[in-house]
C-alpha cells in the first residue's frame, strides 16, 4: 500500500472509569488506503467506536501513533485537531447530533459559514438536495422524521468535501427501509466526492459494501480478518 490516507502504529487506548483505568484498544496497527472503504465490527465493547475515534482526533491514543493524511494526530492540541477535522473529515454519528434551533439548511451550512465558506448556503442547499431532502429545507428536526434527520447529518458531513468520512453506525437508529436509504446515500456521498471512508457497523448487508471488513475482539484486530 503506497500512502495511506491512514495509518495507526501499536495504538492503544485506555480510560479512567469509574472502577479505575478501563484498557480499551491494544496495539492496533492499521493501514488505510486512499479511496478504500473499510467496515468495522465485531460485537458491542469490542473497541469499533473507539477506534473510529481515534481516526477522527475525538478520543486521544494513549501509546502509539495515529497518522491522518500524513499528519501525526497525537501531536496536536484540541484547536489543532478542531482545524484538522474540519478542513479534511466529515463525521456521521448514530444519533444525529442537529442543533435543535435550527433548520436543515441551517444545520448545513453554519459549520460551513463558520469555516469560512462563502456559498456555505448555496453549497448547503445543494448538498440537501442531493440526499432528497429539497423540500425540507426550512424544517427543525422536531418536524422531521429518523431518516430524514440522518440525511441531513450526511448532508453536513459532506458538504465540506472532505477526503476522510468517518461513520458510527450510520443506520443504526432506522429501521430496515430508511437504513438501506441511508446505505445508498452514504454510497453515493463517497464516490460524488471520491471519499475514503470508515464506518462501524453491525449490519451484514453494508459490510458487504465495503472494500475491506476489519473485525475487532476485545479490543484487538481479530487475526481471522476477513476482506468483504
Amino acid at each position: 500500500m503506497t500512502d495511506p490516507i491512514i495509518s495507526l502504529k501499536d495504538v492503544s487506548l485506555s480510560l479512567e472509569g469509574n472502577a479505575g483505568r478501563v484498557e480499551i484498544l491494544h496495539g492496533i496497527t492499521l493501514d488505510v488506503a486512499r479511496g478504500e472503504t473499510l467496515g468495522l465490527i465485531g460485537p458491542s465493547g469490542s473497541g469499533k467506536s473507539s477506534l473510529l475515534m481515534l481516526l477522527g482526533g475525538l478520543e486521544t491514543a494513549s501509546s502509539g501513533r495515529v497518522s491522518v493524511l500524513g499528519r501525526d494526530l497525537t501531536a496536536m492540541d484540541e484547536d489543532e485537531l478542531a482545524r484538522f477535522r474540519r478542513d479534511h473529515m466529515g463525521v456521521v454519528f448514530q444519533s444525529f447530533h442537529l442543533l435543535p434551533t435550527m433548520t436543515a439548511l441551517e444545520n448545513v451550512a453554519v459549520p460551513l459559514e463558520l469555516a469560512g465558506v462563502p456559498d456555505a448556503f448555496e453549497r448547503a442547499r445543494a448538498e440537501l438536495e442531493a440526499v432528497g431532502l429539497g423540500s425540507r429545507l426550512d424544517h427543525y428536526p422536531a418536524q422531521m422524521s429518523g431518516g430524514e434527520q440522518q440525511r441531513v447529518a450526511l448532508a453536513r458531513a459532506a458538504a465540506p468535501r472532505p477526503e476522510l468520512l468517518l461513520a458510527d453506525e450510520p443506520t443504526g437508529n432506522l429501521d430496515g427501509v430508511n437504513g438501506a436509504a441511508i446505505m445508498e446515500l452514504l454510497m453515493t456521498l463517497r464516490d460524488r466526492h471520491g471519499a475514503t471512508l470508515v464506518l462501524v457497523t453491525h449490519a451484514p448487508e453494508l459490510a458487504a459494501r465495503c472494500d475491506r471488513v476489519i473485525r475487532l475482539r476485545d479490543g484487538r484486530l481479530d487475526t481471522d480478518e476477513a476482506a468483504a
